[in-house]
């Protein structure tokens, strides 16, 4: 019984760790991937180093982006931070090209 006493704190310890720090990392990677592999041509995007860009390729492990017209640049798909939202302008453009 004493020895049971012994071990219960640091159960404890390892399911606390295992509720606050590993189970959040998992559930962060998961959203990251699912992000990943819902991106589409055409779809803008921000790079975990800030770059803005528009998706004009997809292979396995990279990604080519069109940063300014005309300049493409190549990044790895582990790289893409966000999925940016449309603008009102480009929603309103978007409503008047299919008028």
């Amino acid at each position: 019984m004493d020895i049971a006493y012994f071990l219960l704190p640091f159960v404890v310890l390892i399911a606390a760790f295992f509720f606050l720090v590993v189970l959040p990392q998992r559930r962060r990677i998961a959203g990251h991937q699912m992000l990943v592999d819902s991106l589409r041509i055409g779809d803008r995007i921000v790079t975990t180093g800030g770059i803005y860009g528009t998706v004009q390729s997809i292979a396995d492990t990279t990604m080519a982006l069109e940063v300014a017209p005309g300049l493409d640049i190549t990044i790895a798909r582990g790289a893409i931070a966000r999925r940016e939202a449309l603008s009102d302008t480009d929603t309103d453009a978007d409503a008047d090209a299919g008028d």
